[in-house]
């Protein structure tokens, strides 16, 4: 039996997991294993590190993937469906992933007495939680963490939830369905296209990068309080003047389906208080220095 104690990050080949798992590399002397289905997540995000170890599989499917949990200590659970809109396009896919496959995990977790880190979004806070219902992506977010609190309660169930607010940043996805707001600008404006707005435009997020995100989890699975934490940027903007920023043509998109006008940031969800915090990188310097260098790379 190995007694090499290794963290186990589902999604680990996606956005969020590729970061964390470099953050993980950096800070820590722990083998890393990733279970991702490669829905969204890429080969190309793969880290060239000893250390680390990716598997192909479903979350729903991980008392099979990982047949030796005396080996890991914490699960990072990123590994979900994580759009919203795209839900009811694919809402099969998405209840497969968030309400099975995140159900087979926290049961892993729990016969197992693991440490679980799940990430939670702020699309099911907004209108006093009435937002929950706008999505299925919403609704099944908001459905675990129902299930969480009760797991708590019937078995002292220990975990961290961390509240993630429209991360950009580093080896986020730019084209295609699940592309992020602020990556399918960065694309369009590479290419000289318009950048696509969804009416009415005046809707506000709390932009965050992956950077202040990763880092947030970290501390949560340093501190091991079982406490609820959110992660975004203490300024909202609409995607109108995140789209300004770029300094370029737009193109207004319909509405869509289960669209949110305001990014919520409130101060408890269920019986639990949120503690909040606040990005460092600002996103106008961070357009602003995208925007210098594909400069510079467009004249050589």
């Amino acid at each position: 039996m190995s007694k090499i104690k290794k963290i186990l990050i589902t999604g680990g080949a996606g956005f969020v997991g590729t970061n964390l798992i470099n953050l993980l590399l950096k800070k820590t002397k722990y083998k890393i294993i990733s279970v991702d289905n490669y829905s969204s997540g890429t080969r190309k995000n793969h880290i060239k590190n000893r250390r680390v170890k990716y598997l192909k599989g479903d979350t729903q499917n991980i008392f099979q993937i990982i047949k030796n949990p005396k080996e890991i200590i914490t699960i990072f659970h990123f590994g979900e469906f994580a759009r919203i809109y795209q839900s009811f396009l694919k809402m099969n896919e998405c209840i497969s992933s968030n309400s099975i496959g995140t159900n087979a995990v926290f049961n892993y977790c729990l016969k197992n007495k693991i440490k679980l880190i799940y990430s939670a979004t702020s699309a099911s806070l907004g209108n006093m939680g009435d937002d929950k219902n706008l999505s299925p992506y919403a609704f099944t977010k908001a459905k675990n963490l129902e299930l969480l609190e009760n797991l708590k309660k019937w078995f002292n169930f220990k975990y961290e939830v961390i509240y993630f607010y429209n991360v950009y940043g580093p080896n986020q996805i730019c084209v295609g369905d699940m592309a992020t707001v602020i990556g399918i600008f960065e694309h369009c404006y590479k290419q000289k296209k318009p950048l696509p707005v969804v009416k009415p435009g005046t809707q506000t997020r709390r932009f965050t990068h992956i950077r202040d995100t990763v880092d947030v989890c970290f501390k949560a699975w340093k501190k091991r309080l079982c406490k609820h934490y959110s992660i975004s940027n203490k300024k909202n903007y609409s995607i109108l003047e995140v789209a300004a920023m770029f300094k370029t043509k737009i193109k207004y998109l319909p509405k869509r389906k289960g669209e949110r006008y305001a990014s919520a940031l409130t101060n408890r969800n269920l019986s639990n208080k949120i503690h909040k915090h606040f990005g460092k990188v600002n996103l106008k310097d961070y357009i602003s220095n995208f925007m210098l260098a594909n400069k510079k790379k467009s004249k050589y």
